[in-house]
């Protein structure tokens, strides 16, 4: 069965920045893409970031040159680097892994405020 648990959310002042860890378990990692969504209060859920098991990435539109996504598939990991963080960017972020349907982590919460 396929767990994904976030981790290093919390509260960071605006123009700062966090990293999000997920890890998985329960099959194979490495040939699947994985990477992060997130939610605001009131808001449809939405890409943030994905890598395949290529390297390669896709962001959305409003995280681009800000966020990096990255993976180590040896210990089965995907994080998420957040830079010069924005109010905007406040939300629930979920780890997920592009499997069958594809699956979710928990989620984790982010806030960005003064």
């Amino acid at each position: 069965q396929v767990q994904l648990v976030e981790s290093g959310g919390g509260l960071v002042q605006p123009g700062g920045s966090l990293r999000l860890s997920c890890a998985a378990s329960g099959s194979i990692f490495s040939i699947h893409a994985v990477g992060w969504y997130r939610q605001a209060p009131g808001k449809q859920r939405e890409l943030v970031a994905l890598i395949t098991s290529t390297g390669s990435t896709n962001y959305g539109d409003s995280v681009k040159g800000r966020f990096t996504v990255s993976r180590d598939n040896a210990k089965k990991k995907v994080y998420l680097q957040m830079n010069s963080l924005k109010p905007e960017d406040t939300a629930v972020y979920y780890c997920y892994k592009a499997q069958s349907s594809g699956y979710w982590g928990q989620g984790t919460q982010v806030t960005v405020s003064s």
